[in-house]
Parts: C-alpha cells; structure tokens; sequence
C-alpha cells in the first residue's frame, strides 16, 4: 500500500481488543546493526471476543525471525502491511515472537534507534511495533520483565522500566540487567535505555515513608549540567504529594537525558526519556526560561505516572484525558514555585499564538478528536494546552475542594485501567454533584468561540449590566456550532481604581464573580451600583475566547493602569498596543499619543514587578497581531511595529536607559522569580533601546560584560538583525556570532541557539544565510533539536518565511522533502506552517499551495506529510 493512501480511523468504530496479554517477558540482545528481541507473551481471548477471532499483532520494518504458540512454531502468520494475522489460536496460550532490527538505520526516532551512541526507546504513540509483533494499543496492558544484553564495552548502563531485579555477566565481553515493573501498563509507556552514560544520584522520602532512588542519566562530560533537572524533580514529588495526594510507587525514578528525540520527554513508567534540552541548565549554558522549561517538564512528565501510567488512555482519540490533565497539573505546579500572574500570561500567550492559529485553521479539531489518519499528528496544541484550559474552566466552576475530590475519585475509581475522557468528567460530576453534561461539549466541539461584550449603567436603578453573546466559526466538519459553558471572572472598577463588592439577585458576592454563561446571549446584572464603573471581564482568561468587548480606549487604559488582576492589566495593555498597530497598516493614522504616555508611566512605576512590567512593556509580536488580519499584511505589520518601537525609545529614551542601567546585576547568577524578572525588563529595555539597529553599542557591550546566558543570548539575538549595509553594526554582528561560536561549539544545546538566533533575524540575507548554515559543520539534518532551530525556526520568521517571492515556502518544502524520507514525525511539523495559506493574500496563497502540492506529489511522502497537507489544501 502507498503511504499516500492512509487508512482514516475513527472514534466512533472503536471496539475492544480481541485479546490481552497479561504479561509479556522481552529479550533485547543488543547490537548495533543487529539487535534481536524475543517476546514471550501470556495471552488470552476476550470474553467480548467472538470465538474464532485471529490474533492481529502490529509490525513495522521488522524482520521476522520466528513465531511460535505454546512452544509450537506456527505455519499459519500472515503479514499485510502492519499488520500480522494468526488464524486460529487458543483461547489461552503463550505466544513467542523473535525478531530482528536494525537500530543503526532507523532514523525515524520512533522504536528502538541510536543517540549518539547509545541505545534509547520512544514507543509513543506507536513505536512499540518497531520491536516486535504487538498488539499495540493503549487499551492492551500488560506487566513487563525485561532482560537487556549488551557488550559491557558499548553499554555499560543497561536500563528499562520498574525496578533492577537482576544483573551479571554473561561471558567475558557481555553482561544482562533484568528489570521488572509490577504496575501494568499499555506497550506505549515501555522504555530501554543501554550506553555510556554517566549518572547523577539522590533520594525522596515518600509521605509513606518509602525512600525512593532518584537518577538521572547523562551523556559523558554533561553531569555538572543535570542538577537543576534532580531539583525539579524532588521539588515535583513533594508538590504532587501536598496539592494531588499521589505518591510515587515504584522504588525507583529514573530520567535519562538523549541528544536525539522528536519529542520534549516521555514519560515511559519509572523510566522517563528527555530531550537534553529539558534536563541540562547551567548558568553559563541555559536562559532563564531553560532553567524554567526544565523545571516545568520535569514536573509534566513526573505528574504523568499517575495522571498518564496508572490511569491511562482507552484510545488515541482519548490523548487529551492524560495530556490536558497534566499541562494543568505541571501549569499549576509552576505557578506555585514561582509567580502565577506571569505563568497565566505566558501559557495564554502560548495558546494564542499555537492552538488558537490551528483552531482557525484547517486542522482544527476538538480536544477529543473524531478521526485521525496518522495518530502522531495529533500531539497537538489543541489536545494539550486547550486540553489543559478545559480542565482548568472544570477547576474554577467547581471550586477547588470539589475539583481535589474528583481527582481523588478519578484516580481511586480508574486505577490500573484504560479509560476515556467521560470518565475523567463522570469522576467531577459524582465527587461535585454538578451536573456537567453541558460542559462536555468542550470535548467535542472544536474552535475558539468569540465573545462579545455590552456593557450599560442605568443610574436611576443603580444598576451595571452586562450582556454576553458567544458564537463560534465553523471548523472543517463541523458546520454548526452551539452554545458553551463557559466560566466568566468579572470584577467592576471604581473611579478611584478599587474593586467595588458586588450584587447579583441581591446576594452578595465579594468584588469578583464566577458568572457562568451558557446560552448564545445572556445578561447580567449587578445591583448598587451608583456610578458607571469598568468592567474587567475573563479574569486570568477565565475561558479560553476571544473577547470583542464594547470598551473605550479611555477604559482600557484605566484597566491598564488600575485593574486588580494582574493578567487583565497586561492584557488591557496588549489590546492598546494591538488596536493602535493594526489602525496603523490600515492606514487609519491613529493617535499614538495616549499609548506613549501611559507607556512612560508605566515605565516610571518604581514599586511595578519588573517581571510584570516586562511584559506589560512588550508589544504584541506579528504573529499575533497577524491573526488579527485577513488577509495578512506581512511587510506592513512589521514595518509599523518597527515604528512603534522606535517612537517608543525616542520618548522615552533617557528613562529606558536609566532603568536599564539600575536592573544591572554583578552578583553571581540566580535563578530566584525575583532576579529572572530583573534580567527580563532588562532585556525588555534593550530591545527598545536597539531598535531598528540603528545603534547596537549598547548590545554588544551586554554581550561582552554577560555572565549568564539569558544576558549574552539576548544581545546576541539583537545583534543578528544587523543588516550588511550598516557596515559598522554588521562588523559587530559578525564579530559577536564569531565570538560565541567559537566559545560554545562544543555545547549542542548552546549552538541550537546560535542557529535558531540566525534563522529568525530580520536582516534582508537571512534566508541566504540559512541556506549557508545548512552546510555548516555543525548542522546534521537527522537531529531532530538542529533541525527545529534552524529549519523550524526560519518557519516561524515571519517576515522573511513569507517572503512575497515564495522563496521562503520553497526552502521549507524541499527540507520537508528531505526530513520526510526518514522522520515522517519532524517532517509533518514543518509542514504545518504551510498550512494556513488561506489568511494570507492571493499571491502568496498561490506560491503555498504549490509547494504543499509538491510536497503531495511524491510517491513516497509519509501518511504523517500526507495528512497535513490533503487538511491544508481541502
């Protein structure tokens, strides 16, 4: 079958599985080239199943050395495809398959594969079937015995899932490690480990009073870079102890750090597998959001061995119930350890500017999605971070005692089993006693519903209403869209900038409400109040919308100035910002006179968070603003944006210096909220004090005197922009990237930066010089992290990936090309920034489709590329 002909899978055709293996004993003897896999299986019929059901076990680039059942070899296996089918076999039976793989070739990143050198696993959603015949579902869940044999010269460190049950010499040159896990889980969660690496050790006491062994694996010469990741991962199991009540239960935590991996981490049980650049984070070598980002998916992927392991997915189609979750529970965690107004404004300007672009899209899809042609394209912004906003409205209408007792029904009800997202919301429903049969809607219906805002003060009756009006597009298959329930945090302003305690039906309910809105239109009205106050409606995006509210500018900078929420202060800011700019490409020549101002005065505001401030101070970037616009206006956006910014430093210009020069830190790195919000309405000035290029000294003398890689990175990315007809500040440029690179060639995660810095400059070359780095000595295009820095990257250049010569979209479609020859996965995640060509003009509509038709016309192209595109062009 052609890979360009995929088989669609549906929700609705989900049945059972025909048979569970109950445990399963694996056997890799390891080799480069050659690794045989023996699994010995316990296997028996579903009683659901029909009598003379086969067994199908799933398979891919495999090479099937024997199959045998009840230690009889059988005649009667017959492989189509992935698939393998056994015609008639036991209702019990052990079964036996021997394989054999090629871990050297598989360049695919799913299976078992090579990273640098050692042997590392990524079974999810499904590499399990590039071991051995499986069947490989969620819903199949097995316990594991594993034994690894490998030569103990090539790896020393034999790892896998549970716990170290046995180990020893197998002759003079080999050595085994049997591992067992007790808990039962689907083949997605299993994981191998075995290379040279080098290990960091520590402990947790569980509020059981268990000890349990913390390691975390590094490739040799990178252990001094892994203690931020063991820090994550204590300060994780005591918040998951104190705020969830879970408790680990295996007598081990083992993370191990791999150089090539699609994904960020995995959380395969007790084993967990991490891109490098979640686990190293060194001052010298990581920003503060590294420091962040690692801390932030330690805590994910820890959170997953209940909310993923214990209790895990029936289907694929049930992705959001452990990744929804989770994003919650590790945005939460984050919240708490450090600041939560600034992790509320960075995940929604996260979901704005990733998911609400794919709900707009033609990949749209619900939470919970209704079909998929290849699962892995699914791991989604939908599925995870509107996932995550979903259970988060479930959090606030329930309250958080309820939302606690759910979650610890949920857990206790489900435990050890594979189920749906109904159960997750059946287990609120049974703890809370709310109904919330209309809430489910969520999970099926996809799109980002717009809601609209009136306002009116009747000052005879003392009265302040407020009138909402929901609507949502239609998104591909979905043409009729109905009314959600949505959680509405409002607060009213007062003339002198207070919260005024607020009535509804004459109950009294503080200076904040929970409003709840369920019908297309609903109004609202609050008693006693005796002069016009400003509403502040979505309180920390109490509901993942978009709000057209009917408020002045006058208003919104009062909100701006005086709301007690700190989110909808920076959001009044951004809609400023956002409304000026966007008047501006338009050609409406607004007045920016006001925004200036109340940007000085924000600027002048000693007592502010600097953290806060940074991003109050940050405008909009053009990807955001562009999804404001249809059709985009690319040149024009960044051209007044670029305006803006250089009438905002002339001025300010004298106060921006002064603050900047008062946040310098000569003191050693840390890592405390308090200095990353320093270092951040630093960088935030110098942005401002760089703009245009027109003067980058004062860059290039942060990047000579930094001590700390959030400081260098920022004058360096500021620097790259220099375009080579400014001689002076190009000769700076060349000087600085030279410099850096010659300081850190040799630490991957650094120069993924240096690439990544290049590949979104705003120079007039910047395509020439991706192109260049392309052959760089450094750049090896069967990395995954290097491709996504430079490659990936220049997709997200907004100005010069849209170039109006389609220059752009042809160098991404013919990397997609290449990649898509042995990393469908990489390859259909470049393809996506191709696939919102509609919102763009005719031009450059016509130049996408062509290179997304490219991409369809091959023979080859993977169903992962296959999918993406046909979404893209239907």
């Amino acid at each position: 079958m052609k890979e360009s002909s995929p088989i669609t899978v549906r929700r609705a055709d989900y049945s059972p599985p025909a048979f569970f293996v109950d445990h399963i004993d694996l056997r890799f003897e390891l080799h480069a080239t050659r690794t045989r896999v023996t699994a010995t299986s316990s296997v028996r019929r579903s009683p659901q199943a029909r009598p003379n059901a086969p067994l199908v076990l799933n398979g891919v680039a495999l090479r099937l050395l024997s199959i045998s059942i009840d230690d009889q070899l059988s005649d009667d296996a017959r492989i189509d495809g992935e698939d393998l089918t056994i015609g008639s076999v036991p209702d019990r039976f052990k079964l036996v398959v021997e394989t054999e793989i090629n871990p050297t070739d598989n360049k695919s990143g799913e299976g078992l594969y090579l990273s640098a050198g050692s042997y590392c696993t990524q079974c999810e959603a499904q590499g399990f079937r590039r071991m051995t015949y499986f069947p490989d579902r969620p819903d199949v869940m097995s316990s594991y015995r594993t034994t690894l044999v490998a030569n103990r010269s090539d790896a020393p460190v034999l790892l896998s899932n549970g716990n170290l049950v046995d180990s020893g010499d197998v002759d003079a040159d080999r050595h085994f490690a049997t591992w067992e896990d007790p808990h039962k889980k689907p083949c997605y969660l299993f994981a191998l480990v075995a290379g040279r690496l080098e290990r960091l050790d520590d402990s947790f006491t569980t509020m059981g009073g268990r000890e349990v062994a913390l390691h975390v694996y590094v490739e040799p010469g990178n252990i001094d870079q892994a203690g931020h990741c063991m820090e994550s991962l204590i300060k994780s199991m005591k918040w998951d102890e104190e705020t969830f009540g879970r408790e680990y239960d295996l007598d081990i935590f083992m993370i191990v750090a791999v150089s090539f991996f699609n994904m960020g981490a995995m959380e395969n049980k007790g084993l967990n597998i991490f891109n490098t650049r979640y686990v190293f984070a060194r001052p010298d070598t990581a920003t503060d959001v590294d420091f962040q980002g690692v801390e932030a998916v330690v805590a994910h992927e820890y959170f997953h061995n209940w909310s993923g392991n214990r209790v895990t997915c029936r289907d694929w189609f049930q992705l959001s119930l452990k990744e929804g979750f989770t994003v919650f529970r590790d945005q939460e965690f984050s919240s708490d350890v450090g600041s939560r107004a600034i992790k509320r404004i960075e995940d929604v300007q996260r979901l704005r500017a990733a998911q609400f672009r794919e709900d707009a899209g033609p990949t749209a899809h619900p939470i919970r999605p209704d079909s998929y042609q290849e699962i892995s394209n699914f791991y989604t912004p939908t599925v995870y971070e509107k996932g995550a906003e979903v259970v988060r409205m479930a959090h606030a209408l329930l309250g958080a005692a309820a939302f606690r007792r759910g979650c610890d029904l949920y857990f206790e009800r489900h435990d050890g089993q594979a189920v749906t997202c109904d159960d997750f919301v059946t287990a609120l429903e049974d703890a809370s006693e709310r109904d919330l049969s209309h809430f489910r809607l969520w999970y099926a219906q996809a799109g980002t519903p717009v809601v609209t805002a009136r306002t009116q003060h009747d000052a005879e009756r003392q009265t302040f209403s407020i009138t909402l009006c929901q609507h949502t597009e239609p998104t591909p298959g979905q043409a009729e869209k109905k009314p959600l329930h949505l959680p509405v945090r409002v607060g009213l302003i007062d003339a002198a900038g207070g919260d005024l305690p607020l009535t509804i039906d004459g109950a009294s309910v503080g200076t904040e409400a929970l409003l709840e809105l369920r019908e297309a239109e609903q109004t609202f009205v609050f008693e006693g109040v005796a002069q016009r106050p400003v509403a502040s409606l979505f309180r920390g995006f109490s509901a993942p919308i978009r709000l057209r509210a009917d408020e002045t500018d006058d208003d919104a900078l009062f909100r701006m100035a005086h709301d007690s929420d700190a989110f909808n202060r920076w959001e009044a800011a951004q809609q400023l910002a956002t409304a000026l700019l966007l008047a501006a490409v338009r050609e409406q020549q607004p007045d920016r006179g006001p925004f200036i101002d109340a940007f000085g005065t924000a600027l002048g505001a000693d007592e502010a968070d600097p953290a806060l401030l940074a991003h109050a101070l940050s405008l909009p970037d053009e990807a955001l603003l562009a999804a404001e616009m249809d059709p985009i206006d690319v040149e024009g956006l960044h051209a007044e944006r670029e305006s803006l910014r250089a009438a905002l430093r002339e001025a300010h210009r004298d106060a921006m210096l002064r603050r900047y020069e008062s946040l310098s830190d000569a003191g050693p790195y840390s890592k405390d909220p308090a200095a990353i919000g320093r270092r951040s309405l630093r960088n935030t000035l110098l942005g401002y004090l760089s703009a245009g290029n027109d003067d980058l000294s004062l860059a290039a003398a942060q990047f000579d005197s930094a001590t700390n890689m959030t400081d260098s990175i920022r004058a360096l990315a500021l620097l790259a922009n220099a375009d080579a007809n400014r001689s002076a500040e190009s000769a700076l440029r060349d000087r600085c990237l030279s410099s850096f690179y010659e300081q850190w060639h040799d630490q991957a995660l650094v120069t993924d930066k240096w690439f990544t810095i290049q590949a979104l400059s705003t120079r007039s070359s910047c395509l020439d010089d991706v192109k260049a780095l392309l052959s760089h000595e450094t750049f090896n295009i069967e990395n995954p992290n290097r491709v996504r820095a430079l490659i990936g990257a220049f997709g997200a250049n907004h100005l010069h990936f849209h170039a109006i010569d389609g220059s752009g979209y042809r160098f991404q479609a013919q990397r997609i090309i290449e990649i898509d020859a042995f990393n469908p996965q990489v390859a259909a995640r470049l393809t996506s920034s191709l696939a919102h060509w509609r919102r763009h003009n005719e031009p450059r509509q016509e130049l996408m489709k062509r290179e997304l038709g490219r991409l369809l016309d091959r023979p080859d192209v993977s169903r992962d590329v296959f999918e993406i595109a046909t979404k893209a062009l239907a």
